[in-house]
């Protein structure tokens, strides 16, 4: 089997969405013949953006502010520009996740700009495929996808926790998220593979 290649593109203001990252890095890294990479946009250089462009599939990571993705995250997106004009992404995987203070806290706008983004690209995006818990009087906030996302994975943590406070669930759930678009690409790079689709 193929070796595929999973970049992760985050931005974290205090720690939160890094946690969040972490744990996306290592669920993809989870699945035989993966590698995943964490991309600080914060702190891009040459080896980050080869990283992006060597990738099989890219998972977009910010947090909410002020219902979008961070400021770091937006310039980032519009460094990528020159790739949208050559069609350097075209084709690859794209997924997403987002921590915000609040339950709601407008996360649904960030995760649909990282979808229009891979659209842009010409990329194809890949959701959480998790069926929402805790909407049952039975539920528990301790389950997967406790908050009820599919486009990607949403999380909350309290504005005055430390980094190292952030819920076990949203863990999880982008650790799923991580598992989830490393086996997609796997199938995906088989594919291609197949002369017949390749042609």
């Amino acid at each position: 089997m193929s070796t595929v290649s999973i970049a992760i593109p985050y931005f974290s203001g205090y720690g939160h969405t890094a946690r969040f990252a972490d744990a996306v890095r290592d669920g993809a890294a989870s699945v035989p013949d993966s590698v995943a990479h964490l991309v600080n946009v914060a702190e891009l250089d040459d080896a980050d953006w080869a990283r992006l462009d060597e990738a099989d599939a890219i998972i977009f990571g910010s947090p909410t502010y002020m219902g979008t993705a961070a400021t770091a995250f937006h310039a980032f997106a519009e460094a990528t520009s020159k790739r949208w004009m050559e069609r350097a992404w075209q084709d690859k995987l794209a997924s997403g996740f987002t921590n915000s203070g609040s339950m709601s806290g407008d996360k649904l706008n960030t995760l649909q700009y990282f979808a229009m983004l891979a659209s842009q690209h010409g990329m194809h995006w890949v959701s959480l495929n998790l069926m929402p818990t805790w909407n049952t009087t039975g539920g528990s906030d301790l389950e997967d996808n406790r908050l009820g996302f599919y486009l990607g994975a949403g999380a909350q943590t309290p504005v005055d926790a430390a980094a190292d406070a952030v819920h076990p669930a949203d863990l999880s759930t982008a650790r799923h998220l991580g598992r989830r678009v490393a086996e997609q690409a796997h199938i995906y790079t088989r594919g291609r593979e197949v002369p017949a689709l390749a042609a």
